[in-house]
């Protein structure tokens, strides 16, 4: 019977190697598929696999790595991992991962920006041979990449465009995704639309406001400025729910009408909700309402949220196969021409928004 070790003694090449009754050497070669291990017989080579794995036997990946001089890590360094827009590039991450002999290493700075450059060094240190970075709204105020510029490092961000300093990027095409949330309210009748925009100087709020102006002015739609507010540039990432119903209970209480509510982003959209709720107006009889993102409480709400759906995982899925690529084979990396993919929205269409209801007259 082969010697068992106790749960706190690792088992060795050596243990198996006294087990078996055959060197070290042979051993490792066996047990390390080497190119040597063809001129083993195929009876020695089954006996020593047998008895590893009796034993419970596992190869040491980091002595492994350190002779091969390769980690076979990446590194996914997240802002807040409690995000549901991070939770599902997340999965679509780890989903590209799964079937590979690497394995991610996750970091999540919990929105703290001395923290994510203190992961960023112990990922550098752990040499990692790729990087995946999933950014928020914090991203735009640090200079991370500077470091991972410096190394070398294989990386790619998702959910914002870096194509500027050449870093391939993953982001949703929020211009389209824009143009699309307000031409669902305009089919549907709406004119009177009152938009909660997302913070200024952040790069998708620029870009959605763009899609929504350039519908507008191909449908003629005049945009009313009294019914148009903005996110504050400094908003904690997880207070745009506070946001939206404090921006949606100032718009009730100017006075002004308004049929339906285009928000930045899903949160920011049930926080919406909630206002017109406590003002005693209902969703959509009284007021539409749509989102951005399609994170998952976009679907529990009640009413289910009309949302632009952003393929999240399809996104953390194709900038971990980039990094692969560009790890196995370095002289594919993206040309400056094909840094940016930008992943195509799409509408999904619940039941928080409605034909706009004429009202009659008296």
């Amino acid at each position: 019977m082969p010697t068992v070790k106790s749960k706190s003694q690792r088992v060795t090449l050596v243990d198996v190697a006294r087990e078996s009754g055959f060197s070290t050497s042979t051993v490792s070669v066996v047990l390390n598929s080497a190119p040597l291990s063809r001129h083993i017989a195929a009876t020695t080579k089954a006996h020593i696999q047998n008895v590893a794995q009796k034993m419970g036997y596992h190869p040491d990946a980091f002595a492994r790595s350190l002779r091969r001089r390769r980690s076979h890590t990446i590194g996914v360094l997240i802002f807040d991992i409690s995000d549901p827009f991070c939770m599902e590039v997340l999965r679509g991450i780890e989903h590209a991962l799964y079937s590979t002999a690497y394995l991610p290493i996750i970091m999540d700075a919990d929105n703290r920006r001395e923290q994510f450059a203190s992961y960023l060094d112990m990922l550098l240190e752990r040499r990692v041979e790729g990087m995946v970075v999933v950014a928020n709204w914090l991203f735009a105020e640090v200079d991370p990449l500077s470091k991972i510029e410096r190394n070398s490092i294989p990386t790619v961000v998702v959910a914002r465009d870096l194509t500027s300093r050449t870093i391939p990027s993953v982001v949703v095409d929020n211009d389209a995704g824009g143009y699309m949330a307000l031409q669902h309210l305009y089919e549907l009748g709406h004119r009177k639309i009152a938009i909660l925009r997302g913070p200024e100087g952040l790069a998708d709020s620029l870009k959605r406001w763009q899609g929504i102006r350039r519908f507008a002015k191909e449908h003629h739609l005049a945009i009313d400025s009294r019914l148009t507010a903005q996110l504050p540039p400094d908003v904690d990432p997880n207070c745009e729910f506070a946001s939206g119903m404090k921006l949606t209970a100032e718009l009730i209480k100017s006075g002004e009408e308004f049929s339906a509510i285009l928000a930045f982003d899903d949160l920011t959209a049930l926080g919406a909700m909630r206002a017109l709720w406590n003002a005693g107006r209902r969703v959509p009889e009284d007021c539409s309402v749509i989102g951005f993102d399609d994170v998952l409480p976009a679907a529990l709400s009640t009413p289910g949220l009309t949302t632009i759906h952003q393929p999240m995982r399809d996104m953390g899925s194709l900038a971990t196969k980039l990094i692969l690529k560009m790890i196995e084979s370095p002289e594919s990396s993206p040309t400056r021409r094909k840094l940016l993919q930008l992943m195509e929205p799409s509408l999904i269409q619940r039941d928080s928004t409605r034909k706009a209801q004429l009202k009659r007259s008296r």
